[in-house]
Protein backbone atom coordinates (compact mmCIF):
# COMPACT_ATOMS: atom_id res chain seq x y z
CA UNK A 1 0.00 0.00 0.00
CA UNK A 2 1.44 3.35 -1.06
CA UNK A 3 1.58 5.79 1.90
CA UNK A 4 2.46 8.83 -0.24
CA UNK A 5 -0.05 11.55 -0.95
CA UNK A 6 -1.54 11.02 -4.43
CA UNK A 7 -0.40 13.38 -7.16
CA UNK A 8 -3.64 12.81 -9.09
CA UNK A 9 -7.00 11.66 -7.71
CA UNK A 10 -9.76 10.59 -10.11
CA UNK A 11 -13.20 9.87 -8.69
CA UNK A 12 -16.19 8.38 -10.55
CA UNK A 13 -15.11 9.89 -13.87
CA UNK A 14 -17.66 9.54 -16.65
CA UNK A 15 -17.42 10.56 -20.30
CA UNK A 16 -20.66 10.08 -22.24
CA UNK A 17 -20.90 11.24 -25.85
CA UNK A 18 -24.41 12.05 -27.17
CA UNK A 19 -25.91 10.04 -30.05
CA UNK A 20 -28.07 12.13 -32.37
CA UNK A 21 -30.36 11.29 -35.29
CA UNK A 22 -31.96 13.39 -38.01
CA UNK A 23 -30.41 15.13 -41.01
CA UNK A 24 -31.63 18.66 -40.22
CA UNK A 25 -33.37 18.78 -36.83
CA UNK A 26 -31.05 16.57 -34.84
CA UNK A 27 -32.47 14.86 -31.78
CA UNK A 28 -30.48 13.21 -29.03
CA UNK A 29 -31.41 9.53 -28.83
CA UNK A 30 -28.82 8.14 -26.45
CA UNK A 31 -25.23 8.14 -25.24
CA UNK A 32 -21.96 6.35 -25.94
CA UNK A 33 -20.65 5.54 -22.47
CA UNK A 34 -16.96 5.66 -23.37
CA UNK A 35 -15.87 6.02 -19.73
CA UNK A 36 -18.51 4.97 -17.23
CA UNK A 37 -17.29 5.68 -13.72
CA UNK A 38 -13.61 5.06 -12.95
CA UNK A 39 -11.78 5.94 -9.74
CA UNK A 40 -8.05 5.69 -9.04
CA UNK A 41 -5.03 7.49 -7.61
CA UNK A 42 -1.63 8.15 -9.18
CA UNK A 43 1.37 8.55 -6.89
CA UNK A 44 4.54 10.63 -7.48
CA UNK A 45 7.24 8.86 -9.47
CA UNK A 46 5.19 5.83 -10.50
CA UNK A 47 3.94 4.63 -13.87
CA UNK A 48 0.29 3.59 -13.94
CA UNK A 49 -0.35 1.48 -17.03
CA UNK A 50 -3.89 1.24 -18.39
CA UNK A 51 -4.49 -1.77 -20.61
CA UNK A 52 -7.50 -3.21 -22.42
CA UNK A 53 -8.94 -4.06 -25.81
CA UNK A 54 -9.33 -1.41 -28.50
CA UNK A 55 -12.43 0.68 -27.86
CA UNK A 56 -12.56 0.06 -24.11
CA UNK A 57 -12.13 3.78 -23.29
CA UNK A 58 -8.41 4.03 -22.44
CA UNK A 59 -7.61 7.04 -24.64
CA UNK A 60 -10.88 8.77 -23.77
CA UNK A 61 -10.00 8.40 -20.08
CA UNK A 62 -6.68 10.26 -20.36
CA UNK A 63 -8.19 12.90 -22.63
CA UNK A 64 -10.93 13.45 -20.06
CA UNK A 65 -8.36 13.69 -17.26
CA UNK A 66 -6.45 16.34 -19.20
CA UNK A 67 -9.76 18.08 -20.03
CA UNK A 68 -9.31 17.75 -23.79
CA UNK A 69 -12.79 16.23 -23.47
CA UNK A 70 -14.88 17.91 -20.77
CA UNK A 71 -16.07 15.04 -18.53
CA UNK A 72 -19.78 14.36 -18.14
CA UNK A 73 -19.34 13.99 -14.39
CA UNK A 74 -16.83 13.08 -11.70
CA UNK A 75 -13.78 14.86 -10.35
CA UNK A 76 -10.08 15.06 -11.26
CA UNK A 77 -8.04 16.47 -8.36
CA UNK A 78 -4.56 17.64 -9.32
CA UNK A 79 -2.51 19.85 -7.04
CA UNK A 80 -5.56 20.42 -4.86
CA UNK A 81 -7.61 21.72 -7.81
CA UNK A 82 -10.60 19.96 -9.39
CA UNK A 83 -9.83 20.25 -13.10
CA UNK A 84 -13.42 19.42 -14.06
CA UNK A 85 -14.74 22.65 -12.53
CA UNK A 86 -11.60 24.80 -12.95
CA UNK A 87 -11.77 28.06 -14.92
CA UNK A 88 -9.55 28.68 -17.97
CA UNK A 89 -6.79 30.50 -16.10
CA UNK A 90 -6.56 27.80 -13.40
CA UNK A 91 -6.61 25.10 -16.06
CA UNK A 92 -3.77 26.81 -17.95
CA UNK A 93 -1.63 26.82 -14.81
CA UNK A 94 -2.42 23.16 -14.16
CA UNK A 95 -1.51 22.17 -17.71
CA UNK A 96 2.01 23.46 -17.14
CA UNK A 97 2.49 20.46 -14.84
CA UNK A 98 0.37 17.98 -16.83
CA UNK A 99 1.40 17.25 -20.41
CA UNK A 100 0.46 14.67 -23.05
CA UNK A 101 2.31 12.50 -25.55
CA UNK A 102 -0.07 11.53 -28.35
CA UNK A 103 -0.41 8.24 -30.16
CA UNK A 104 0.19 9.33 -33.75
CA UNK A 105 3.49 11.18 -34.27
CA UNK A 106 2.37 12.01 -37.82
CA UNK A 107 -0.83 13.81 -36.79
CA UNK A 108 0.23 15.38 -33.48
CA UNK A 109 2.84 17.73 -35.00
CA UNK A 110 1.91 20.76 -37.11
CA UNK A 111 3.50 20.18 -40.55
CA UNK A 112 3.83 23.96 -41.11
CA UNK A 113 6.01 24.50 -38.03
CA UNK A 114 9.70 23.78 -37.62
CA UNK A 115 10.91 21.52 -34.82
CA UNK A 116 12.21 24.58 -33.01
CA UNK A 117 8.78 26.25 -33.15
CA UNK A 118 6.98 23.09 -32.03
CA UNK A 119 9.13 22.55 -28.94
CA UNK A 120 9.34 26.27 -28.10
CA UNK A 121 5.60 26.95 -28.46
CA UNK A 122 4.58 26.06 -24.86
CA UNK A 123 7.55 28.03 -23.52
CA UNK A 124 6.64 31.08 -25.61
CA UNK A 125 2.95 30.96 -24.58
CA UNK A 126 3.60 30.56 -20.86
CA UNK A 127 6.45 33.08 -20.92
CA UNK A 128 4.22 35.68 -22.57
CA UNK A 129 1.52 35.12 -19.94
CA UNK A 130 4.02 35.29 -17.09
CA UNK A 131 3.23 31.76 -15.92
CA UNK A 132 6.78 30.40 -15.92
CA UNK A 133 8.63 30.09 -12.61
CA UNK A 134 11.27 32.40 -14.10
CA UNK A 135 10.86 34.62 -17.20
CA UNK A 136 12.95 33.48 -20.17
CA UNK A 137 14.64 35.52 -22.87
CA UNK A 138 14.56 34.43 -26.52
CA UNK A 139 18.14 33.18 -26.21
CA UNK A 140 17.24 31.12 -23.13
CA UNK A 141 14.27 29.59 -24.96
CA UNK A 142 16.57 28.76 -27.87
CA UNK A 143 19.05 27.03 -25.55
CA UNK A 144 16.20 25.16 -23.83
CA UNK A 145 14.98 23.83 -27.19
CA UNK A 146 18.46 22.65 -28.12
CA UNK A 147 18.96 20.97 -24.72
CA UNK A 148 15.63 19.16 -25.02
CA UNK A 149 16.40 17.94 -28.52
CA UNK A 150 19.72 16.49 -27.43
CA UNK A 151 18.15 14.96 -24.32
CA UNK A 152 15.63 12.98 -26.39
CA UNK A 153 18.26 11.87 -28.92
CA UNK A 154 17.85 14.45 -31.71
CA UNK A 155 20.62 16.52 -33.26
CA UNK A 156 20.09 20.19 -32.37
CA UNK A 157 21.28 21.15 -35.86
CA UNK A 158 17.96 19.78 -37.15
CA UNK A 159 15.87 22.34 -35.26
CA UNK A 160 14.94 24.27 -38.41
CA UNK A 161 13.64 21.20 -40.22
CA UNK A 162 9.97 20.30 -40.60
CA UNK A 163 8.23 17.16 -39.23
CA UNK A 164 7.96 15.49 -42.67
CA UNK A 165 11.76 15.32 -42.80
CA UNK A 166 11.88 12.95 -39.81
CA UNK A 167 11.04 9.27 -39.30
CA UNK A 168 8.18 8.09 -37.06
CA UNK A 169 10.48 7.45 -34.11
CA UNK A 170 12.15 10.83 -34.48
CA UNK A 171 8.76 12.55 -34.64
CA UNK A 172 7.73 10.88 -31.41
CA UNK A 173 10.96 12.14 -29.83
CA UNK A 174 9.93 15.65 -30.90
CA UNK A 175 6.57 15.10 -29.17
CA UNK A 176 8.36 13.95 -26.02
CA UNK A 177 10.63 17.02 -26.08
CA UNK A 178 7.57 19.26 -26.41
CA UNK A 179 5.93 17.52 -23.44
CA UNK A 180 9.08 18.07 -21.32
CA UNK A 181 9.44 21.76 -22.18
CA UNK A 182 7.54 23.10 -19.16
CA UNK A 183 9.05 20.65 -16.62
CA UNK A 184 5.75 18.83 -15.92
CA UNK A 185 5.12 16.62 -12.90
CA UNK A 186 2.97 14.10 -14.77
CA UNK A 187 2.83 12.99 -18.40
CA UNK A 188 -0.19 11.26 -19.94
CA UNK A 189 1.15 8.98 -22.67
CA UNK A 190 -1.62 7.84 -25.02
CA UNK A 191 -0.22 4.72 -26.74
CA UNK A 192 3.03 6.53 -27.61
CA UNK A 193 4.70 3.49 -29.23
CA UNK A 194 1.79 1.71 -30.95
CA UNK A 195 2.42 3.45 -34.32
CA UNK A 196 6.15 2.64 -34.32
CA UNK A 197 8.22 -0.32 -35.49
CA UNK A 198 9.09 -2.87 -32.80
CA UNK A 199 12.78 -1.96 -32.83
CA UNK A 200 11.94 1.73 -32.38
CA UNK A 201 9.40 0.96 -29.65
CA UNK A 202 12.11 -0.34 -27.32
CA UNK A 203 14.21 2.79 -27.90
CA UNK A 204 11.29 5.08 -27.01
CA UNK A 205 10.38 3.01 -23.94
CA UNK A 206 13.98 3.11 -22.70
CA UNK A 207 14.05 6.87 -23.32
CA UNK A 208 10.87 7.35 -21.27
CA UNK A 209 12.31 5.26 -18.43
CA UNK A 210 15.55 7.30 -18.44
CA UNK A 211 13.63 10.59 -18.43
CA UNK A 212 11.48 9.40 -15.54
CA UNK A 213 14.56 8.65 -13.43
CA UNK A 214 16.29 11.90 -14.39
CA UNK A 215 13.37 14.29 -13.88
CA UNK A 216 11.28 12.38 -11.32
CA UNK A 217 8.36 12.15 -13.73
CA UNK A 218 5.05 10.39 -13.14
CA UNK A 219 3.36 8.61 -16.06
CA UNK A 220 -0.08 7.39 -16.97
CA UNK A 221 0.78 5.05 -19.81
CA UNK A 222 -1.88 3.74 -22.19
CA UNK A 223 -1.27 0.63 -24.30
CA UNK A 224 -3.00 -2.45 -25.64
CA UNK A 225 0.29 -4.37 -25.79
CA UNK A 226 0.63 -6.35 -22.56
CA UNK A 227 4.38 -6.77 -22.96
CA UNK A 228 4.85 -3.00 -23.21
CA UNK A 229 2.72 -2.41 -20.11
CA UNK A 230 4.61 -5.07 -18.15
CA UNK A 231 7.95 -3.55 -19.13
CA UNK A 232 7.27 0.05 -18.13
CA UNK A 233 4.53 0.03 -15.47
CA UNK A 234 4.71 0.15 -11.69
CA UNK A 235 0.98 -0.55 -11.35
CA UNK A 236 -1.55 -1.74 -13.92
CA UNK A 237 -5.27 -0.96 -14.32
CA UNK A 238 -7.25 -3.29 -16.58
CA UNK A 239 -10.12 -1.60 -18.40
CA UNK A 240 -13.19 -3.14 -20.01
CA UNK A 241 -16.15 -1.31 -21.55
CA UNK A 242 -15.39 1.98 -19.82
CA UNK A 243 -14.80 0.46 -16.36
CA UNK A 244 -11.75 -0.68 -14.40
CA UNK A 245 -12.03 -4.36 -13.53
CA UNK A 246 -8.69 -4.85 -11.76
CA UNK A 247 -5.90 -2.64 -10.37
CA UNK A 248 -2.69 -4.10 -8.99
CA UNK A 249 1.08 -3.89 -8.81
CA UNK A 250 2.44 -4.93 -12.20
CA UNK A 251 4.34 -7.99 -10.95
CA UNK A 252 1.44 -9.26 -8.87
CA UNK A 253 -1.10 -8.80 -11.65
CA UNK A 254 0.95 -10.73 -14.20
CA UNK A 255 1.76 -13.50 -11.70
CA UNK A 256 -1.73 -13.79 -10.21
CA UNK A 257 -4.54 -12.25 -12.30
CA UNK A 258 -7.90 -12.40 -10.51
CA UNK A 259 -10.62 -11.05 -12.79
CA UNK A 260 -11.79 -13.47 -15.53
CA UNK A 261 -11.20 -10.76 -18.15
CA UNK A 262 -7.63 -10.13 -16.96
CA UNK A 263 -6.94 -13.87 -17.04
CA UNK A 264 -8.25 -14.13 -20.62
CA UNK A 265 -6.30 -11.04 -21.68
CA UNK A 266 -3.02 -12.41 -20.32
CA UNK A 267 -3.63 -15.84 -21.85
CA UNK A 268 -3.73 -14.19 -25.29
CA UNK A 269 -0.26 -12.66 -24.87
CA UNK A 270 2.50 -14.82 -26.41
CA UNK A 271 5.35 -16.02 -24.19
CA UNK A 272 8.85 -16.05 -25.78
CA UNK A 273 9.52 -19.61 -24.60
CA UNK A 274 8.35 -22.34 -27.01
CA UNK A 275 8.16 -25.00 -24.30
CA UNK A 276 5.89 -22.91 -22.04
CA UNK A 277 3.88 -21.53 -24.95
CA UNK A 278 3.17 -25.02 -26.34
CA UNK A 279 1.70 -26.30 -23.07
CA UNK A 280 -0.23 -23.17 -22.20
CA UNK A 281 -4.03 -23.13 -22.36
CA UNK A 282 -5.57 -20.20 -24.18
CA UNK A 283 -8.84 -18.80 -22.82
CA UNK A 284 -11.24 -17.97 -25.65
CA UNK A 285 -14.00 -15.56 -24.69
CA UNK A 286 -17.43 -16.13 -26.22
CA UNK A 287 -19.33 -13.39 -28.01
CA UNK A 288 -18.31 -9.87 -28.96
CA UNK A 289 -17.71 -6.79 -26.83
CA UNK A 290 -21.16 -5.29 -26.07
CA UNK A 291 -22.06 -1.90 -27.44
CA UNK A 292 -21.29 0.97 -25.04
CA UNK A 293 -24.53 2.77 -25.94
CA UNK A 294 -26.64 0.87 -23.38
CA UNK A 295 -26.89 1.51 -19.66
CA UNK A 296 -25.89 -1.59 -17.75
CA UNK A 297 -27.27 -2.72 -14.38
CA UNK A 298 -25.08 -5.77 -13.87
CA UNK A 299 -21.42 -6.70 -14.29
CA UNK A 300 -20.07 -5.15 -17.49
CA UNK A 301 -18.27 -8.39 -18.33
CA UNK A 302 -21.32 -10.62 -17.69
CA UNK A 303 -22.11 -11.42 -21.35
CA UNK A 304 -18.66 -12.93 -21.99
CA UNK A 305 -17.63 -14.19 -18.55
CA UNK A 306 -16.97 -17.95 -18.26
CA UNK A 307 -17.54 -17.75 -14.48
CA UNK A 308 -20.72 -15.66 -14.44
CA UNK A 309 -23.42 -16.23 -11.83
CA UNK A 310 -27.08 -15.11 -11.82
CA UNK A 311 -26.22 -12.44 -9.24
CA UNK A 312 -23.79 -10.82 -11.70
CA UNK A 313 -26.53 -10.13 -14.26
CA UNK A 314 -28.21 -7.39 -12.25
CA UNK A 315 -25.64 -6.20 -9.69
CA UNK A 316 -22.61 -4.06 -10.61
CA UNK A 317 -19.62 -5.22 -8.53
CA UNK A 318 -17.62 -2.62 -6.58
CA UNK A 319 -13.84 -2.76 -6.27
CA UNK A 320 -13.00 -5.35 -3.62
CA UNK A 321 -9.65 -5.24 -1.79
CA UNK A 322 -8.35 -8.75 -2.33
CA UNK A 323 -5.06 -7.89 -0.65
CA UNK A 324 -3.18 -4.62 -0.03
CA UNK A 325 -2.64 -2.91 -3.39
CA UNK A 326 -4.72 -5.43 -5.35
CA UNK A 327 -8.33 -4.55 -6.17
CA UNK A 328 -10.77 -6.46 -8.36
CA UNK A 329 -14.34 -5.71 -9.47
CA UNK A 330 -15.81 -9.21 -9.35
CA UNK A 331 -18.44 -10.79 -7.09
CA UNK A 332 -16.27 -13.91 -6.83
CA UNK A 333 -14.01 -11.96 -4.48
CA UNK A 334 -16.65 -10.53 -2.14
CA UNK A 335 -15.30 -11.50 1.31
CA UNK A 336 -18.75 -11.22 2.90
CA UNK A 337 -20.84 -13.60 0.79
CA UNK A 338 -20.79 -16.46 -1.71
CA UNK A 339 -23.26 -15.86 -4.56
CA UNK A 340 -23.04 -19.23 -6.31
CA UNK A 341 -26.26 -20.51 -4.70
CA UNK A 342 -28.34 -17.41 -5.57
CA UNK A 343 -30.90 -18.13 -8.33
CA UNK A 344 -31.75 -15.74 -11.14
CA UNK A 345 -35.18 -15.05 -9.61
CA UNK A 346 -33.62 -14.16 -6.26
CA UNK A 347 -31.01 -11.95 -7.90
CA UNK A 348 -33.62 -10.03 -9.93
CA UNK A 349 -35.85 -9.67 -6.87
CA UNK A 350 -32.98 -8.29 -4.79
CA UNK A 351 -32.00 -5.86 -7.53
CA UNK A 352 -35.57 -4.59 -7.89
CA UNK A 353 -35.99 -4.09 -4.14
CA UNK A 354 -32.69 -2.21 -3.83
CA UNK A 355 -33.81 0.27 -6.52
CA UNK A 356 -37.02 1.16 -4.69
CA UNK A 357 -36.68 4.58 -3.08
Amino acid sequence: MNKQKPLLEVRDLKQHFPITSGAILQKQVGFIRAVDGISFDVYPGETLGIVGESGCGKSTAVRSISQLHKPTSGSVLFGGVDLVTADKETMLKARREMQMIFQDPYASLDPRMTVRSIIAEPLVIYNRRGLLEKPMSNIEIEHRVEDLMERVGLNKLFKNRYPHEFSGGQRQRIGIARALALNPKIILADEPVSALDVSIQSQILNLLSDLQKEFGLTYIFIAHDLAVIQHISTRVAVMYLGKFVEISDAVRLYDNPLHPYTTALLSAAPIPDPAIEKGRQRIILSGDVPSPDKERFGCYFYDRCPKRMPWCSCHIPPMFDHEPGHQVACWLYDPERDYHAVTMEEAVRDSASSQVV
